[in-house]
Parts: structure tokens; sequence; C-alpha cells
């Protein structure tokens, strides 16, 4: 059976809005095809991107909330197109247009987003902007699935309830703030004015704490180069994996990994060993096994 989020109904999507807004799609590049679709237009600096989970559609409105924040304290970040009420509906789906950052052709530095993260966690928490929850998007994720079999979705259910307890119990060192919610250097773009953030779909108040997992977790289960994280600890000025509560922001990171791909799989069949592989390594709690990145 086919995905609902099939390469034919995103480009149909995209021809629709490029209609609405007087661009032209042809020749239009599909850059990132996960968990939203992303394209740059060819004859236009536009991004169209489009969000694929139909329970994570909510999230559209916190970033441009979050974008428009961003905008307005003069962080380095996306902008959305000027002059257009965002998100856009085309159909069931929910559509944000940007203006694009031109490429300089490399990628940053977790020095890069150490300062930038500093500059975002400096800031009031918007309106629109809920508290940090970050399982809620794994058991929607769960729920959206396109397959999962009955124990699979069972075990990731209680597993979820396992690491919410911990999570729960933890107390944090460092003040709640406005936080990214999913800082690693794929969700900055490098312009010809330097790093800007991107991607602002797991914005939340929460712990600083949070944004300095990803690059922590990658390092243990992607086996990035310890200079990725050391550079990212020290710009920021704190170590998280020195912090016994750790190993609990690892749990619930790991779970947001593995359940990514879930409401796009069978548009993905390419993932579904690596998944699978994920699921069996969480099941027999093996933390030193390496993943390998889904494409």
């Amino acid at each position: 059976m086919e995905g609902r989020f099939t390469r034919g109904t995103l480009d149909t999507v995209l021809h629709e809005v490029c209609a609405r807004l007087g661009f032209d799609p042809r020749g239009a590049t599909l850059v990132r095809f996960t968990n939203n679709a992303v394209y740059s237009l060819a004859r236009e600096p536009v991004v169209v991107r489009i969000v694929g989970s139909r329970t994570l559609r909510h999230r559209a409105r916190k970033v441009v909330a979050v974008a428009e924040h961003l905008a307005r304290h003069g962080v380095p970040a996306v902008r959305l197109l000027d002059g257009l009420a965002q998100p856009l509906s085309v159909g069931e789906h929910v559509v944000t247009v940007w203006h694009r950052v031109p490429a300089v052709g490399r990628r940053a530095t977790t020095a890069e987003l150490a300062l930038l993260l500093r500059k975002v966690h400096r800031l009031p928490v918007p309106d629109g902007v809920g508290p940090w929850e970050p399982l809620v998007d794994v058991r929607a994720r769960i729920a959206d699935a396109e397959e999962l079999a009955e124990d699979d979705r069972r075990f990731l259910l209680d597993r979820c309830a396992e690491v919410s307890d911990r999570l729960a119990a933890l107390r944090f060192p460092l003040p709640a703030c406005l936080v990214h919610g999913d800082a690693h250097p794929g969700n900055v773009v490098v312009g010809p004015d330097g790093p800007v953030l991107c991607d602002f779909d797991s914005s939340c108040h929460g712990p600083p704490e949070w944004d300095l997992t990803p690059l922590a977790v990658g390092r243990e289960r992607f086996g990035d180069p310890p200079a990725w994280y050391r550079n990212l600890a020290g710009g920021y000025g704190v170590d998280i994996t020195e912090w016994d509560g750790f190993a609990t922001l690892r749990a619930a990171r790991e779970l947001k990994l593995t359940t990514s791909v879930l409401p796009i799989l069978r548009s993905h069949p390419e993932v579904r060993h690596e998944l699978y592989r994920r699921l069996d390594d969480l099941r027999a709690g093996r933390s030193d096994t390496r993943w390998v990145r889904y494409r």
C-alpha cells in the first residue's frame, strides 16, 4: 500500500502553492523528504515546506510564531516570506514559505551552533510556544504510523511512559528558557552573512540542557567526532554529559530518533531496516551499538 506522503502528492501541493503565490514551480528541487518535505524553487529565492505527519500539523503555527519572534529580536534565523499570512492550508496539508538562504558551500560548526543557542536562550518566550513535552510528538508519530506491528506499538508506548516518569523526576540545574528543541548543525544554514537557525517544529519553553542533548547523543549513537560535542559544550559553557540526568535525556532523544520515520514509512521503505535495528537495540537495552542516520 502506498503511503500518504508521496512524491506525487507533494508535487501537487507545491504546484497549488505556487499557483496561489504567482511562483513558477518548474525545476524546483526537493532538498529534504523526511518528516517535512522542503522544496527549493528554481526561479525564485524561495523555499516551500510541507508538513508530513497529520497529527503534528498543528505545530506549523508555533513554527511561524518562533520565526517571527526571532526576526523581531534580530537572532540569525531563516525568515518567513514577507506579506503572507502563514501557515497556508492546501487540502489536508499545511505549508510554510520562506526566503531561501543562499548557500556558501560549508556546514555550520558546532561552536557556531553554541553561539546561536546562547542567543535563543536569552530571549523571552513568545506567545504560542508551549511547555517542553519531548515525547508528545513521539506518541503522535506512533498514532500516525503508516505501518507498525502491535507488539512494536505497545513497546514504544510503554517505553514512552517509562521515560516520561523519569523526565518528570529530573531537577534541571539551568533555568528554563526558550529552547530550539532539535539543535544540531543540520538545522543551521550557513549563508553569506553567516550561520542562521532553521526548523522550529520542536521549539518550546523548557530546559536549555535539551538543546545540548542531540550532539551528545550523536557522539554516543552515531559515532560523531568527539570534537563536535566538545566544541558545542565549550562554546556554550556547559557539559551535560557530566550531569546525572543526561541518561534520561538521552533515552528521550533516542525515542525521538527511532520514531521519526513512522508516519512516512511506506513512502520511505529504505529506512525499515534501520528502524527495526533501533527498536531491537532499545528492547535489549543496548546503549553502545552504533546507529546509521535515516536517509
